[in-house]
């Protein structure tokens, strides 16, 4: 029984642009693949809703779930031909939607939307940081938060968080702003998995790897000043590090020193694009993950490391020890200096250090898929339970 709808335009939109998944993107493939034969796909385009019929849905849930290959002109000829058919659909028929990755809802016409139909929206919440720290966001990016989250507490008949921290940061918000909380789980997100590590290491030296976005929240600016320190007195002994992600927004500084900063040019590696096959060559042979942001509303590249068997360097966040525990070790976003004397100390054959996090990760519990959707049943469950 189909009684799922999905939206899925951030992830087609994402698609047909040639970009490469986000951790948002990621958790959304997931509720593709988990709800594959139980759902149909929801397109927003145009100031029109698209829902694709079972048979189409699966084969763009396929070519969704593609890595790579040529398959634009698929998907454009699939919402096409449901474009053509769906001239003036209302959703009468009441189905949970899903918007897993906050796409459109601070939109008026979303909210519009739902109200004239039988839709029962259970939302996903990631973080709110836009929020919480507009200083790390794009402009303007605050007030379209604000709107996301009304949308949520005002229209959801359900909401998943990412996280037990942010949860609470959302019940906090709710309160505060005098809106109701819908009924909601923190159900922990497992990471993507990956293909096995090829077995020689991509480059003879030591290095480390950051993996995300280039933004102000991530932090990159101390680390590029850190490896300056560090090469300015261990010459050609100093570790590389590598840069996985693409640049992102208001990150000028540090574009500057990667492409003007002769001393970093030898040991500072950036990959905006990186296959899975090679984001799992890269970790696995790493010395450590650098996690070093001010703010997280879960941290996927963290849990993607000790997936790997990877030790990690991270901010102390509340959203970290929670599904990490006692594994990593915590350090201030700040303190530059703490930072700099344990990359050294990991970069070294016999770190102690290092040594110690290996035998606290050999017993790490790795949050799973299965225990995620198991309370997303949960929840709907509830709810259906709950229908007039």
């Amino acid at each position: 029984m189909r009684n799922v709808l999905i939206d899925i335009t951030r992830l087609l939109d994402r698609k047909l642009q040639g970009r490469l998944p986000t951790g948002v993107d990621r958790v959304s493939l997931e509720y593709l693949r988990y709800f594959a034969h139980r759902s149909t796909a929801l397109v927003r385009y145009a100031g029109r809703w698209i829902e694709l019929p079972p048979h189409d849905t699966e084969r763009l849930y396929q070519l969704l779930l593609t890595p790579d290959g040529c398959v634009v002109n698929q998907i454009r000829w699939l919402v096409g031909k449901a474009a053509w058919r769906s001239l003036d659909q209302r959703f009468l028929k009441p189905r949970f939607l899903f918007n897993t990755g906050h796409s459109g809802l601070e939109i008026p016409q979303y909210t519009q939307r739902l109200r004239g139909s039988a839709l029962k929206p259970i939302f996903l919440v990631h973080d709110l940081i836009p929020i919480m720290y507009p200083e790390y966001c794009r402009p303007g990016e605050a007030d379209k938060h604000r709107l996301r989250m009304k949308t949520m507490l005002d229209m959801g008949c359900g909401v998943i968080a990412n996280s037990r921290h942010t949860l609470n940061e959302l019940n906090a918000y709710a309160d505060s702003n005098r809106m109701s909380m819908p009924p909601a789980v923190a159900a922990l997100l497992a990471p993507a998995p990956l293909p096995p590590a090829d077995a020689a290491a991509p480059i003879a030296e030591p290095y480390f790897v950051i993996l995300g976005t280039i933004e102000p929240r991530k932090n990159h600016w101390m680390l590029l000043q850190i490896w300056r320190h560090m090469i300015e007195r261990q010459a050609d002994k100093a570790p590389r590090l590598v840069i996985i992600g693409q640049r992102g927004w208001e990150c000028d500084e540090v574009v500057d020193l990667l492409e003007r900063c002769e001393i970093l040019k030898n040991f500072v590696i950036e990959l905006p694009r990186c296959s899975d096959q090679e984001l799992s060559t890269w970790l696995h042979h790493a010395r450590a993950l650098l996690f070093p942001s001010f703010a997280e509303g879960y941290g996927m590249p963290l849990i993607e490391a000790l997936m790997q068997g990877l030790p990690a360097i991270a901010s102390d966040l509340s959203a970290f020890r929670e599904f990490a525990g006692n594994v990593p070790d915590y350090l201030d976003p700040l303190d530059g200096v703490r930072w700099r004397e344990l990359i050294i100390d990991y970069a070294a054959d016999d770190s102690p250090a290092r040594s110690r996090q290996l035998q606290r990760l050999s017993r790490f519990d790795i949050p799973t898929w299965q225990s995620h959707f198991e309370q997303v049943e949960a929840l709907m469950a509830q709810l259906d339970a709950g229908a007039p």
